[in-house]
């Protein structure tokens, strides 16, 4: 069932990857260890926890595309695939190898492993504290919710499986569970780890790289925005600013003596190039012994995808009387607007006219959560609560730290619920771009109250579709069920239980 993952048992004995005993991600799990002479001491438990954070680094690039190919902000090169270009047009089929869900999945089950075994560790190990065991399930529980969230709005219902598979024999064919069953197991994940993650592992790296309990409430956070739960979003995001453990990394600011490029440069080496700033709050941690995927996917000459000329001309904008004066987040930062670079991932500075990261240095972090998300998940919340001028005023905090262009501001009627959040969308767009977030931001704001307001996702999708394409698209993306992703054909064939998704039977 979902993967049909075949090894004897999950992982895993853990190897050094470098000198360093601080990071958290250089352990690398090994398959192929015969589970009864594992699972014994601490070190067991401690090494499937590193396996399964080591299985992260799969899901980036499934991640990206999931959350951006379908948005606005994306276009395609001579190296786009065939397969990437059927989804840019609209023509999502369950043969296509992008609606395979076996990278998460395979997360899943390493989570669900640790959750079934290492409490017998407990009997085994008497050094081994049950403290001990509690932090590491919590945050085996906390991705394991953070993969469900990430699949429930890719695929709009999917198979609950909550028991690891290990081998042959204990695969299940599972039919797909209602959208209810898994918000409500998410919750319950979520509501444990929040009750025993540490706030602190004390060493930024593993802060940043592993799941604190505000890693925790951030993921709350969102996921009780997309229930449109706004109480408890707001409670969640207040826990992190409480915590005043984070911040935003100080940007442009009205009266400040510093130029414009010295301050562009310091804020975009702290939060991308260095990453794991103050600013961070969850980061998936690469570095020059674990590579991202994005050198072929941005920066080499047989790159796939760049930005589209939309994010500069009407996301971030120009100011056409000084050419000095711009958003930090724009040019040189998110994109390189000479060539449509996504330079987030792509950058090693600042200043034009760039210099981009070599293959063996292509290890950018893929950022999960960051404070400044925290800061308009509450405002979205807020904007749909009655509190629209908190809501404007938590937009202002991020456009002033970022030299937000007057070109871009608006003044929303505070009063007005769709007017505040449109506006946050339009900031998020400039403060997460090629981020993983944009589709789900778009159809999140659509499918509120019932589809109340999906004339937003139309009018973007539209927009950026191809032109010979766009009223194919649009009439695809008036059915509702169109807007998650078919079930991978595999999947199909393997799991006589599962049903295609309706818009694809």
């Amino acid at each position: 069932m979902i993967q049909k993952i075949k090894y004897l048992t999950l992982l895993l004995i853990a190897v050094m990857l470098t000198t360093s005993c601080e990071k958290w991600l250089d352990l690398k799990p090994e398959d192929g260890i015969i589970r009864q002479n594992f699972w014994k001491t601490k070190e067991d438990v401690k090494s499937a926890v590193v396996g399964c954070y080591s299985s992260l680094f799969a899901t980036t690039q499934t991640l990206f595309i999931w959350g951006e190919i379908r948005g606005d902000m994306l276009s395609p090169t001579i190296k786009t695939t065939t397969e990437q270009m059927d989804i840019i047009n609209g023509n999502i089929l369950s043969s296509n190898s992008i609606t395979s869900w076996r990278v998460i999945y395979k997360t899943i089950n390493y989570c669900n492993t640790v959750i079934d075994f290492a409490p017998q560790v407990l009997v085994s190990d008497k050094t081994f504290k049950e403290s001990d065991l509690n932090s590491y399930l919590a945050e085996v529980h906390a991705l394991r919710g953070l993969m469900y969230f990430n699949l429930l709005r890719s695929f709009g219902e999917v198979p609950l499986q909550l028991k690891s598979t290990s081998s042959d024999a204990n695969l299940e064919q599972l039919e797909k569970s209602s959208q209810q069953e898994v918000w409500d197991q998410i919750v319950l994940d979520l509501t444990f780890a929040e009750k025993y993650a540490p706030t602190t592992y004390g060493i930024r790296e593993q802060d940043k790289g592993r799941i604190t309990r505000y890693t925790v409430n951030a993921i709350q956070a969102d996921v009780y925005l997309w229930m449109e739960k706004y109480t408890e979003c707001i409670d969640a995001c207040n826990k992190v600013i409480a915590s005043g453990q984070f911040g935003l990394i100080a940007g442009k600011v009205p009266g400040d003596n510093i130029t414009d490029s010295i301050i562009n440069s310091q804020w975009f080496n702290t939060v991308f190039y260095e990453g794991n700033s103050n600013e961070s709050i969850f980061e998936f941690q690469y570095d020059n012994q674990v590579m991202n995927p994005f050198y072929s996917f941005f920066i080499s000459t047989s790159r796939q995808f760049m930005g589209s000329p939309l994010v500069m001309d009407e996301i971030y904008t120009v100011d056409p009387l000084d050419d000095t004066n711009k958003d930090i987040r724009g040019d040189f930062s998110s994109i390189r607007s000479s060539d449509g670079m996504i330079w987030k991932f792509a950058g090693t500075n600042n200043t034009s006219p760039g210099t981009p990261r070599t293959s063996t240095s292509s290890y950018a972090h893929w950022f999960v959560y960051r404070y400044s998300d925290i800061l308009l998940m509450k405002a979205e919340a807020l904007a749909w609560s009655g509190g629209g001028a908190e809501a404007l005023a938590l937009v202002k905090v991020i456009r002033s730290r970022a030299n937000a262009l007057i070109g871009t501001a608006k003044s929303p009627d505070p009063n007005s619920s769709i007017e505040v959040s449109d506006y946050i969308m339009e900031e998020r767009a400039r403060e997460f771009a090629f981020e993983g977030k944009r589709w789900y931001d778009i159809l999140r704001n659509a499918k509120r109250n019932n589809y109340e307001h999906i004339q937003y996702l139309l009018d973007i999708v539209t927009k950026a579709a191809p032109a010979d394409r766009q009223q194919s698209i649009l009439n695809k993306y008036k059915d509702v069920r169109s807007h998650y992703l078919p079930i991978n054909l595999y999947e199909l064939q393997t799991d006589k239980n599962l049903v295609q998704n309706p818009f694809y039977q």
